[in-house]
């Protein structure tokens, strides 16, 4: 039986491919995506959902939410992402729009109407998230999980302590994080295990599709500017891992812990503090992840692209 899930994100590359993956894997029903400010203003990250959801061809919910984040100023990633939103493809008009709900009360509404169903997939920074439970405190108990792509427990990328989206809207993920419900954390020492090699460049392009070649040019794309921008020649495809944690669990080993995120420090603020000692008298309240199985969530990746077909 298929898990269904809402995705919740901010286009940016990466996130184009956990919308291909969760459009494509069997194990996953897609039942609507929300978008949230983050790898680029609002109105870029939705138009950029459009886009993929065009291409693929996804009929679900699309709701636009949060423009900024809880307190702090919007810090976007035109460095990584480049400026104008999934470059390294020519993206005709979207022939999908989204619903005018709020990202918030769709997700709301949803999980009302499917208690214990549902979990949620945030790749983005966590406002909506945050705002929904805030909103609707009993969504901690009728939310199936949380699995998230953000945070790390050794290092950041954003800062060195903070990683992207913790960093973006550190009040929301610390509102995620103490909601009571099933979490897990899908970080970066999980994420930056998926690179895309030249290897996968050549398995994507043998799919020989148009949304295969769509994939293609948006990850050479994201493979310049990641090199320019800090170095690395095979790009870390981040955001897919949380839908393949959800698709197949048995790909990211897991182990209980303390998570709590650093509201105060001057250096620190969106670290996720990560406490895997059951000694230290701390409840666990999340799942983190700590490794990838690298070949299965390739596989499986393909596997989607093939599905999808188009």
């Amino acid at each position: 039986m298929s898990t269904r899930i809402i995705l919740d994100c901010d286009p940016g590359h990466d996130d184009a491919m956990a919308i291909v993956l969760a459009q494509g894997a069997p194990e996953i029903e897609l039942v609507a995506i929300t978008t949230v400010a983050g790898n680029h203003g609002l109105e870029l990250t939705t138009l950029d959902a459009l886009r993929i959801c065009s291409l693929c061809d996804i009929r679900v919910p699309i709701a636009a939410g949060c423009a900024s984040p809880l307190v702090r100023p919007l810090v976007t990633a035109p460095q990584i992402h480049g400026e104008a939103g999934l470059e390294g493809y020519s993206w005709p008009e979207p022939t999908v729009r989204t619903v005018p709900d709020h990202a918030v009360d769709l997700i709301i509404d949803q999980v009302l109407a499917a208690p214990g169903e549902i979990t949620l997939v945030p790749t983005g920074p966590l406002t909506n998230i945050a705002l929904a439970v805030r909103k609707e405190p009993r969504l901690a108990g009728l939310v199936r999980e949380v699995v998230l792509m953000g945070g790390a427990f050794s290092r950041g990328n954003q800062t060195p302590a903070a990683e992207f989206n913790t960093y973006v809207d550190p009040e929301a993920a610390a509102i995620v994080f103490g909601a009571g419900w099933p979490v897990t954390m899908i970080g970066l020492e999980v994420t930056e295990m998926a690179l895309a090699t030249e290897d996968v460049f050549q398995r994507i392009d043998a799919v020989a599709t148009p949304v295969a070649r769509a994939v293609s040019g948006m990850l050479r794309f994201y493979q310049a500017q990641q090199l320019s921008s800090v170095g690395i020649p095979a790009p870390p495809v981040h955001d897919p891992c949380a839908v393949a944690r959800v698709a197949r669990p048995e790909l990211i080993e897991c182990r209980d812990a303390y998570v709590e995120v650093e509201l105060a420090g001057k250096l620190t603020a969106g670290m996720t503090v990560t406490d895997f000692n059951p000694a230290a008298g701390r409840p666990f309240n999340a799942r983190v992840g700590i490794s990838l199985e690298v070949a299965g969530f390739w596989d499986l990746f393909i596997d989607s692209l093939v599905r999808i077909g188009g």
